[in-house]
């Protein structure tokens, strides 16, 4: 069966056309939620690997992965006996359930969030190469289970949304590092036949189809991750079309999206209060680099140099050192306690009630009994004004490349839903119409929409 598959940075989705139906619909994925957070929790990391290898139902390439993952299976064998885990027990737990669980028991385990941000990135060893590979390739295997139920069969063939660039240094070899695995990851995961369209396009086709006249229309899609941009020509001249390349005026991309405004939020408002603008005794201003580091969870060498030894002696100093000494012991229970991700995630939650409230209150009361603090939508816009600036100048350049103006702005994605993204983008290009699109949901719909096209 043909599918779309939106692999995004916060929530997967999978979207098919129903046999006699004309319209697109998504797949339940958690009970009746057709979104499901991009998150895994393992009993112990070693554990992923051997996930994976009992879930390719392909033999020959089940084979290939053992021959491949032979030391890492050893291992995994090794902590699966000295843990004491049944081999029936449940070890990887994906969505809002690996949520529950890092927030039940985060020194336990392992917990990866947003796994698509660690694509492409440069000056991985092949381990980590590796290790990256079976974490998407885990949770890909288990979208596709969970899709495969609900639609009573194997969805065989998809189109995976990708953005215009995965990261911003060298993006051509990091984007061919990026599909690679991808690529790997969906065929071990069961599907047959795998094709990429960029995101803003996939949304644009969404969109394209509840058109009665042609338009030209800008794409601005604001996702988790990645913040890209399509000037596309789209009507009912178009749609029907197999090969849209003259149709695609320009496009842009760049690695910036909500995941950035929920660390911006959490470094400016939450980390003050674990030392982040103390001073030293000295009375100069605390060196901020360690603390940034915690939030970066995006980041895999921030959060390399966040968990290293250096990093708990440097601590153990500035305890020391710094005159608010009871503020970094509180930074070190966090980051002992592995309760960094969590900070964010308040900072993301917070975020989101800033879309509807003046003020929130977040709880950090997993960190210390009675830690509250109050972040109004000012505080928050004044946070994140840098990473809006650049998701807004990605507009121009995609307009530069096309040579023309939209007659209209379609904007998606969910961190699009923030007043202070969506007010940008409205001040950006002026007396033009902002139509907004299915947040979350365009883009599975338009990859559904291609994958019908070149498939069928």
């Amino acid at each position: 069966m043909i599918s779309g598959f939106d692999f995004g940075t916060s929530n997967c989705a999978i979207g098919i056309t129903p046999s006699g139906s004309n319209s697109v619909s998504l797949l339940p994925l958690e009970g009746d939620k057709a979104f499901l957070p991009s998150a895994l929790y393992a009993l112990s990391r070693e554990l992923i690997c051997e996930s994976v290898g009992l879930n390719i139902r392909d033999k020959n390439q089940q084979q290939q992965f053992v021959n491949l993952r032979s030391a890492s299976l050893s291992q995994a064998r090794r902590v699966r006996q000295e843990e004491g885990f049944d081999k029936d027990e449940q070890s990887l737990f994906f969505g809002r359930e690996a949520f529950q669980q890092y927030f039940d028991w985060p020194e336990d385990g392992y917990f990866v969030k947003s796994p698509k941000s660690f694509l492409g990135a440069s000056g991985l060893q092949p381990p980590q190469l590796a290790f990256f590979e079976d974490i998407v390739t885990a949770m890909m295997q288990n979208v596709k289970l969970r899709a495969d139920q609900q639609a009573n069969t194997a969805l065989t063939h998809t189109v995976i949304g990708r953005p215009v660039n995965f990261q911003g240094l060298n993006a051509s070899e990091s984007n061919k590092q990026a599909l690679d695995i991808l690529t790997v990851a969906a065929q071990r995961a069961g599907f047959q036949q795998v094709e990429f369209l960029y995101e803003p396009i996939a949304a644009g086709l969404h969109y394209e189809q509840r058109l009665q006249h042609n338009q030209t229309v800008l794409v601005v899609d604001v996702g988790g991750g990645t913040t890209d941009c399509a000037l596309v020509r789209m009507g009912p001249d178009y749609r029907q079309k197999s090969d849209r390349s003259a149709d695609f005026l320009g496009h842009s991309g760049e690695r910036v999206g909500g995941n950035d405004l929920d660390i911006q939020l959490a470094s400016h408002q939450l980390l003050p209060l674990f030392g982040s603008e103390s001073l030293m005794k000295t009375g100069k201003p605390v060196p901020k680099q360690t603390f940034f580091n915690a939030v970066a969870t995006n980041n895999v060498s921030a959060q390399t140099t966040f968990n290293s030894l250096e990093t708990g002696l440097y601590l153990d100093q500035l305890v020391r050192d710094n005159a608010e000494p009871e503020l970094i012991r509180r930074f070190i229970r966090l980051r002992q306690e592995r309760q960094n991700h969590h900070l964010v995630r308040s900072a993301e939650q917070a975020k989101i009630s800033l879309s509807e409230n003046s003020e929130v209150e977040v709880d950090l009361t997993y960190a210390e009994a009675g830690l509250m603090h109050m972040v109004q939508r000012q505080q928050y816009a004044d946070a994140v004004e840098r990473p809006v600036a650049k998701m807004v100048a990605l507009m121009d350049e995609a307009l530069a490349q096309g040579g023309c103006q939209p007659d209209c702005i379609y904007v998606t994605g969910g961190t699009a839903q923030s007043p202070v993204v969506r007010a940008a983008v409205e001040q950006k290009l002026g007396d033009i119409p902002v139509v907004d699109g299915d947040h979350f949901g365009s883009v599975a719909a338009g990859l559904t929409v291609w994958a019908e096209q070149i498939y069928r």
